[in-house]
């Protein structure tokens, strides 16, 4: 051990710098392996429905959850370990500053100096990503890059008001004028569901003004609600496919219900994708009391002391010529690639501890939130609400403790609906 410790002391800062980040990158990786390699052994073990659930999931629902998971927990594997062969690989044989200068060069023949930085770095993502993406974030990283710049001794103040002004003008106008070219928005109907809703909203002083049905079913079958809007101009936007009378899944299976037997439509309208009205109100219920609780609020505040704290930081490490020299830029610090490895690289292990923290914090608020919507009488309807979302959107029931410890934004379904049936005995 003090061989290799000497041996350690030896090496260049830069070196060490490198290693470093090596390490915890092939950690992390191993750390994630080993924790789907615990929920894999869940799905294979894991075979019958739980006998909570005995009187309420079928087994065939079950059976297909679980071979899905399954799946995509496989699928996710393979994939994760290609991504970090080929991370590393990159890193190992000098990619990053190979591709900066190749783009460089690019730039120089089409008459740009090494002041624009942007154009040959974005020039890979453009091919993979949305118009749309590239559309927001060229400019927006131009522009941070420029702050950074000009802003002397405390940029990053101004960057970090940069970034803050630019979320919430992106929160501001997603909802309307973004989500729109990807999904179809349109006014729930007058009628009794609109009409409980603005009730709901109305007891709790939500300041509702608009509610949406979006189809989401287009895209998969997986089944949401949220709101939007700032102060006085809160919107609610409801998934076709959480609404039992508007899920296409279930009206193509009312028009082939004509030449089945009595059995086989019985089979059908145990399917049903969707909530009921009452389970609808159950699940905004929950998503209200997000609102109410100032769950919103608390994430926005703790993301922006979080993203000042990292600006901070950044504007102490970008000077050290070690950090850049570590990743082969002996002769050049290009104010882009110090976000890069700075924010990608050095604050990884930060990274993966906020998460985890963020994670805890969202499940309280989950707990949190269910309780809100039991206050409100919606325990037994959010109960079945649950279960029927759980099933639409494929959700495996069960899970390894250590695995949805670190991974679950949202607690397991079966401890949901523990605390949710002490709530019915109460």
């Amino acid at each position: 051990m003090a061989l290799s410790g000497d041996l350690w002391a030896e090496l260049p800062v830069e070196k060490r710098i490198f290693c470093s980040v090596l390490l915890f990158s092939w950690a992390v990786y191993l750390w994630e392996a080993f924790l789907a390699h615990r929920q894999r052994r869940v799905y294979r073990t894991t075979t019958h429905v739980p006998q909570e659930l005995g009187q309420i999931m079928d087994s065939e629902t079950f059976e297909k959850s679980r071979l899905y998971q399954l799946d995509k927990s496989t699928f996710s594997f393979w994939s994760g370990l290609y991504s970090e062969v080929e991370g590393t690989m990159i890193l190992l044989c000098g990619g990053i500053p190979f591709l900066w200068n190749l783009s460089g060069q690019i730039s120089g023949r089409a008459g740009f100096g090494p002041e624009y930085e942007t154009l040959g770095f974005f020039f890979k993502d453009a091919i993979k990503k949305f118009i749309v993406t590239q559309c927001i974030l060229l400019p927006v990283t131009s522009l941070l890059l420029y702050i950074i710049k000009i802003g002397g001794d405390y940029f990053f103040i101004y960057a970090w008001l940069f970034t803050l002004v630019v979320s919430l003008v992106l929160v501001t106008i997603y909802a309307d004028y973004i989500a729109p070219l990807f999904d179809k928005f349109i006014p729930l109907p007058e009628g009794e569901l609109k009409q409980q809703i603005e009730t709901m909203a109305k007891s709790i002083d939500f300041p509702l003004t608009k509610v949406y049905v979006v189809e989401g079913s287009k895209r998969s079958s997986h089944s949401n609600a949220y709101f939007y809007g700032f102060f006085k101009n809160k919107r609610i936007v409801l998934f076709d496919t959480l609404l039992e009378d508007y899920s296409a899944l279930n009206k193509e299976a009312a028009e082939g219900e004509g030449g089945e037997n009595e059995e086989t439509k019985s089979k059908t309208k145990n399917k049903k994708q969707g909530c009921k009205n009452e389970e609808v109100l159950a699940v905004l219920g929950h998503e209200l009391g997000h609102w109410k609780l100032g769950h919103t609020v608390k994430n926005i505040i703790i993301s922006q002391i979080n993203s000042f704290l990292c600006f901070f930081l950044f504007a102490v490490l970008i000077g050290r010529k070690e950090l850049f020299a570590a990743f082969g830029f002996y002769d050049t610090q290009p104010t882009l690639i110090g976000l890069m490895i700075i924010f990608q690289f050095i604050f990884s292990p930060y990274n993966e501890v906020l998460s985890f923290c963020l994670t805890v914090l969202s499940r309280q608020f989950e707990f949190q939130a269910d309780a809100f919507a039991k206050e409100l009488g919606k325990a037994k309807d959010l109960y079945s609400a649950l279960i029927k979302l759980n099933k639409d959107n494929l959700g495996f029931p069960v899970s390894d403790w250590i695995f949805s410890m670190w991974h679950y934004s949202h607690p397991p379904l079966l401890e949901r609906l523990q605390a949710l049936k002490d709530a019915k005995q109460e």
